[in-house]
């Protein structure tokens, strides 16, 4: 499907090796005994970004039905990640408009 390429994420390589013969629940792999109120999206999108890798690279299986239903769990995390981002360009700009009526 994709070429193999080294994988992006150096804190993958402390991650346990994923067994390509058995099919993974895409959120309980991320979750595990948590609930996603438990897990900070950093966890959640280096998890996903390292299963969603390995699946496109025919490195592992993730259940085909559960993983359209589990996107939500990424999009939430991304959605959050962006709102903080947002604020964060905004206190930048808020911050330097007045220097940059100095100028």
């Amino acid at each position: 499907m994709f070429r193999r390429r080294a994988d992006p994420t150096p804190e993958s390589a402390a991650e346990p090796p994923l067994d390509p013969e058995r099919e993974l629940n895409f959120a309980r792999a991320i979750l595990g005994d948590r609930t996603f109120r438990e897990v900070p999206d950093d966890d959640v999108l280096r998890e996903a970004e390292r299963l969603l890798f390995a699946w496109m690279t025919n490195e592992t299986r993730l259940e085909r039905p559960k993983l359209y239903d589990h996107y939500a769990l990424v999009l939430l995390a991304l959605i959050r990640e962006n709102r903080a981002l947002a604020g964060r360009v905004a206190a930048l700009e808020a911050a330097s408009a007045p220097e940059q009526g100095r100028g």
